[in-house]
């Protein structure tokens, strides 16, 4: 997959230019909605012979067009974004950088410089998809913005449960600890990537050693609390649990939760390594202990919680 990032204005001229079929979302986690509009894309493109391609943005127009008190907290970052989106066998990826002034654009300007201008001959796009300045474009406008150069299809709202399918929808379960219901909307458990960082060591020395995860930058962190989850390092899998949070028990007024995951049946330095921490189930909240000997009980009943939903998922 091809991944060309755009800046306003861009010279279209200057650009490789395909006919293609257009998929159209910011696409945020890329789940089973933002796949019904990207898939559906490559079968228009398959029927007519040509290219798949996606348009997307970043950061979030959320970031740029309103004051922010805490900074976007992504389902996937980009690079996340990018290799989703490639294995479901799209040719191109337009990441569009957005800006006040790529947004002051009038549907359609956008429509011109974006679609017209880079040869489109097809868009797809979820209902509720808009465009230009203050989000005048709809699926319903694109007909008339087109100037006869292409055709679309509107992809409905997917749902499950009777519930729509949104990234609205995942952040609330991830805020809320819900990880075991995600897969069913996201088309697979929430996971986060990071490296490997040096932490306090403590878990060494009450007997569960921990890989303390620093994440990838502006991710979404599921609610504090304790989780089952898989951990992913030099193309392997491992089962572990995973504490989210500021570890009450040994510290006060930390200001960033840590994420520390307990690997199963391992003994290996990978300090730096780059890893993926699935999130599968939340075990408890997080909790401040008295004293240590607490803690390490309650961390062993984790575990062994944790080891029993491991071995009910694998029958």
């Amino acid at each position: 997959m091809d991944t060309i990032y755009l800046h306003h204005p861009i010279e279209a001229n200057t650009l490789k230019k395909r006919p293609t079929v257009l998929a159209l979302g910011y696409f945020d986690g890329v789940h089973i909605g933002h796949q019904k509009v990207i898939k559906t894309a490559c079968i228009e493109a398959g029927k007519r012979g040509l290219e798949v391609a996606v348009m997307t943005f970043h950061p979030h127009p959320k970031e740029v067009l309103r004051k922010q008190t805490e900074p976007m907290r992504y389902l996937t970052p980009l690079p996340l974004k990018e290799k989703k989106i490639e294995a479901l066998g799209v040719d191109t990826l337009y990441v569009i950088t957005f800006t006040k002034e790529f947004a002051s654009l009038t549907p359609q300007q956008f429509v011109d410089d974006y679609m017209i201008a880079l040869d489109v001959k097809h868009v797809v796009a979820g209902f509720d998809f808009t465009y230009g300045s203050l989000g005048k474009g709809t699926m319903e406008t694109l007909t008339f913005h087109s100037r006869n150069k292409f055709d679309q299809t509107t992809v409905k709202k997917v749902e499950q449960d009777d519930v729509k399918i949104s990234s609205t929808k995942i952040r609330e379960l991830l805020d809320e600890g819900k990880v075991d219901e995600i897969s069913s909307y996201l088309g697979e458990p929430y996971q986060i990537y990071g490296t490997v960082i040096d932490g306090d060591k403590r878990g060494r020395t009450i007997g569960f050693p921990t890989a303390n995860v620093e994440p990838t930058d502006h991710v979404k962190i599921p609610k504090t609390g304790v989780y089952a989850v898989s951990f992913f390092v030099n193309g392997k899998e491992y089962n572990g649990v995973c504490n989210v949070g500021y570890k009450p028990t040994f510290h006060s007024g930390a200001t960033a939760p840590s994420i520390e995951v307990n690997i199963f049946d391992f003994d290996e330095s990978i300090y730096g390594s780059n890893v993926a921490v699935s999130f599968l189930r939340r075990i408890r909240a997080e909790k401040k202990f008295n004293q240590v000997d607490e803690l390490i009980t309650q961390i062993q009943k984790d575990k062994e919680e944790a080891i029993e939903y491991f071995g009910e998922k694998s029958i």
